[in-house]
């Protein structure tokens, strides 16, 4: 009986070490920006591997708004201080519109210019309610020591 219950030890923790082992994995992949599509002061950005986590993303987006400033001369505010960008999962890449649900892009040709809607965060900044974050789970703001703030609405 005590051989069973080893070998069962064993191979549960076996199981717990691969999955542990993956989301590590999954964590410490570096997020690879496919394309950037611009309308005036709106930028959508198609990428993968973006982190899987709702704070994860706010604070790659923290740590990385310089670089998508130098690179993708993103965002590109208004005059009065407003601009929205969206991150959009690019999952299985370009494909044609479906007439229905899909986003398409005018500074691509048509057929495939259209990706699936599956937005991971929408970085958001105006003059009256400064920078905030839209996600699933609801608003985020940063306050004025530079924590982050859930709005109590959501």
């Amino acid at each position: 009986m005590k051989s069973k219950n080893k070998k069962i030890i064993c191979a549960l923790l076996l199981v717990i070490c691969a999955l542990l082992s993956y989301f590590l994995w999954l964590s410490l992949r570096p997020v690879e920006i496919i394309a950037v599509h611009q309308r005036r002061n709106y930028s959508d950005v198609l990428v993968k591997n973006f982190p899987l986590t709702e704070q994860g993303r706010i604070n790659w987006w923290l740590k990385n708004k310089k670089m998508l400033k130098d690179m993708y001369n993103i965002p590109k505010p208004a005059q009065d201080g407003f601009f929205t960008i969206i991150f959009w999962y690019f999952g299985d890449g370009y494909k044609e519109t479906d007439g229905y649900d899909r986003l398409c892009f005018d500074d691509m040709k048509p057929p495939i210019n259209c990706i699936d809607k599956n937005s991971l965060i929408m970085v958001n900044n105006s003059k009256n309610t400064g920078l905030y974050f839209i996600l699933d789970s609801g608003t985020y703001r940063i306050n004025d020591s530079g924590k982050r703030v859930k709005n109590k609405s959501d």
